[in-house]
């Protein structure tokens, strides 16, 4: 990754607003609907603010290399990529890959190892830390930008990808669909997002959640340090079962994604969510097929059909 926008970047990007290319005016894009974007360290930034998702701003600087493959000695983030993609990785290699909230870029990372060409994009400042983590990657690029609103033509990736982070927007079926409608025919969609299935633990977590959502952050962040003990006692058969069932948190054997994993349950405004079923719809409404099922949650993924 560079210190400024390359021009295979900037060939791919596109006003929100009008659809046009962008120029180079100094350190800022310009379109020809006279709309302005500012670019700080690299990256484009199509968004003021991180809005909503100001938890987790606060969450990749505090866990900035955590679940970074390149960090741990673990490829956990590489076999999750594996799983939820029902192909061999070495299939990104030379693909054009979107990651649609990429965080502090742990599935980046493990695309452009592969030899993907990645553009990372992410509503929160998190995308700084991606850019510290991917910037031993030159076939990595970012922008920070609303995926409602992303600023790119129809139809320009192989694969578009969102893991965990459908359920943080307001509407996840609509961002949803944004973000297909960047698949190109014959492209790959991927996601996965909780389910509904497990009716106590949602509507336990649901309870806490109308409290956690309102603490400060730092105050939400050490309350959930001080309960990853926890975790040897939900260990216990009995014990456990009401635990979990009562006050539910993390089961990360590391105790460092532990904390993470119960911030990040806890902090976001927005979290639904869903089913099989009704992501499959979402899939064929916007003219998917060849649905494939992965593990864990409701993870799926499709291949767009050559007549959309």
């Amino acid at each position: 990754m560079s210190g400024a926008v390359g021009q295979p970047l900037l060939d791919l990007l596109r006003c929100p607003t009008c659809g046009g290319p962008y120029q180079r005016h100094g350190d800022r894009l310009q379109c020809a609907c006279g709309i302005v974007v500012a670019v700080r360290s690299g990256i484009p930034r199509f968004v003021d603010d991180d809005g909503y998702v100001k938890s987790f701003s606060f969450e990749w600087q505090k866990h900035a290399r955590t679940q970074l493959d390149s960090a741990s000695a673990v490829a956990r983030s590489e076999r999750d990529f594996q799983s939820r993609l029902d192909r061999p990785l070495e299939w990104l290699n030379g693909k054009l890959v979107l990651d649609a909230g990429c965080g502090m870029g742990r599935y980046a990372e493990v695309a452009a190892r592969y030899g993907a060409t990645v553009v990372g994009l992410d509503f929160s400042f998190a995308i700084d830390v991606a850019r510290a983590n991917l910037s031993g990657w030159p076939n990595v690029q970012l922008v920070q930008a609303d995926l409602t609103r992303p600023p790119f033509a129809r139809e320009t990736f192989d694969l578009v990808y969102s893991f965990g982070v459908l359920h943080h927007t307001p509407n996840a079926e609509q961002s949803f669909l944004a973000a297909a409608d960047l698949v190109k025919p014959g492209g790959v969609m991927a996601m996965f997002v909780y389910s509904s299935y497990n009716k106590a633990f949602v509507y336990s977590s649901d309870f806490w959640r109308r409290l956690t959502t309102k603490l400060p952050y730092q105050l939400l962040y050490w309350l959930c340090g001080a309960s990853v003990p926890l975790y040897y006692l939900y260990s216990l058969p009995v014990i456990g079962l009401i635990g979990k069932s009562c006050l539910p948190i993390s089961m990360e054997s590391d105790w460092r994604w532990r904390w993470l994993d119960t911030f990040d349950w806890y902090s976001p405004r927005f979290q639904s969510k869903h089913t099989h079923a009704e992501v499959a719809s979402w899939f064929l409404r916007a003219g998917f097929d060849q649905l494939f099922i992965g593990p864990g949650e409701v993870t799926m993924l499709g291949v767009r059909g050559s007549d959309q």
